[in-house]
């Protein structure tokens, strides 16, 4: 029964919603869904209606006058919100992804290794001076020290990448 009821209405939905959609400012396909969520909650609570058709009508109607209300209300972005050249939510997750494997990485090298890094990570940008003066040793051996901490780096990550690699 509420099935045949729904395939009949179909049609004089699509002519009704039509008609209204333009001047309500809504797209057709927003006002459709809206009436048959309307139908679908009424035949829920009520059954259905004792005159369809006309239900339907002052459904798409009253759908309409809510859109246009609505509307009138919206306004539009002075300018557009989002920032295009911004990282996306999935590029942000990967970047910090990536952060902590480098400071995970970064924690368990040997020696004076994690404090010179993580110096050179500082957001502060501190200079050779600062950093030297930091780790208590002289500014012109920061340089090879920095060479050898690197390097370490660079294999203990080479080998953390070989190791997730599927073989087969």
């Amino acid at each position: 029964m509420t099935h045949d009821m729904l395939a009949t209405l179909r049609p004089l939905l699509v002519a009704e919603v039509s008609a209204e959609a333009y001047a309500a400012g809504a797209e057709a396909g927003d006002l459709e869904q809206a009436v048959w969520l309307r139908l679908l909650e009424r035949l829920d609570a009520d059954g259905p209606p004792e005159d369809p058709e006309s239900w339907l009508r002052s459904a798409v109607r009253f759908e309409a006058r809510l859109s246009r209300r609505a509307a009138r209300f919206e306004r539009p972005y002075a300018a557009e919100p989002a920032d295009e050249h911004a990282p996306g939510p999935e590029q942000q997750a990967l970047t910090a992804a990536r952060r902590r494997a480098l400071y995970a990485a970064v924690r368990r090298l040997p020696g004076r290794c994690p404090r010179l890094l993580a110096a050179l990570l500082s957001p502060k940008d501190l200079t050779y001076r600062e950093i030297a003066g930091e780790l208590g040793i002289s500014q012109g051996s920061l340089g090879p020290e920095r060479s050898r901490c690197l390097g370490c780096l660079r294999r203990l990550l080479a080998a953390e990448v070989a190791a997730r690699e599927p073989r087969g």
